[in-house]
């Protein structure tokens, strides 16, 4: 999904973790959210998505940055359920909610993995307080550079501006399974 000033289409989560209530974009409004889509059984998620949205979730007041994870399964499907998830997040010390994406009937790829475009894991995608998608991005994205996007939107809350932020197409020779993401569809 690209950069757009429309509000986004609501998260279709099954089940959520790490909460006691259904987090929904809409319940956000005002804050920057941060959205770490990953499997747990991705090696980029492990090493990079989900520890970067830990540093996020430390770091930006929960007043004003949301972080949530996405467990969006689009391979494996059989052993990365949510018995195997609830594990994963305990025995990674993840705290901060976590929706199971809702499985889609007519194919491998999640319902909201497909209406926000999500080639694969971890991708990461940052909303305004309006909840409008201000940057998406498939595959590592330096600390330094998200934490640019995160205050730049930050910033422009607080003066009631829209901010117009750099591209947030990825460097598809980093999208590939093995390296830093797994990209939907493609196999091992």
């Amino acid at each position: 999904m690209v950069e757009t000033d429309t509000p986004s289409p609501p998260w279709q989560v099954s089940e959520w973790l790490n909460t006691s209530h259904p987090i929904t974009l809409a319940g956000l409004r005002g804050k920057v959210v941060v959205l770490h889509a990953f499997q747990i059984l991705c090696p980029g998620c492990v090493s990079d998505g989900l520890p970067q949205a830990a540093r996020i979730s430390a770091i930006f007041p929960s007043e004003r940055v949301a972080v949530i994870g996405l467990h969006t399964v689009f391979e494996h499907h059989d052993v990365m359920g949510p018995k195997a998830l609830r594990a994963f997040l305990s025995e990674y010390r993840i705290r901060f909610p976590v929706g199971i994406d809702q499985a889609a009937h007519d194919s491998s790829i999640p319902l909201t993995m497909r209406a926000y475009g999500l080639q694969g894991t971890p991708s990461v995608v940052v909303f305004d307080g309006e909840g409008r998608v201000r940057f998406s991005r498939l595959g590592q994205v330096e600390d330094l550079h998200l934490g640019a996007v995160i205050g730049e939107l930050l910033v422009s809350a607080r003066l009631g501006e829209t901010p117009e932020l750099a591209s947030s197409a990825g460097d598809p020779s980093r999208a590939s399974c093995g390296d830093d993401a797994c990209v939907a569809g493609v196999t091992r």
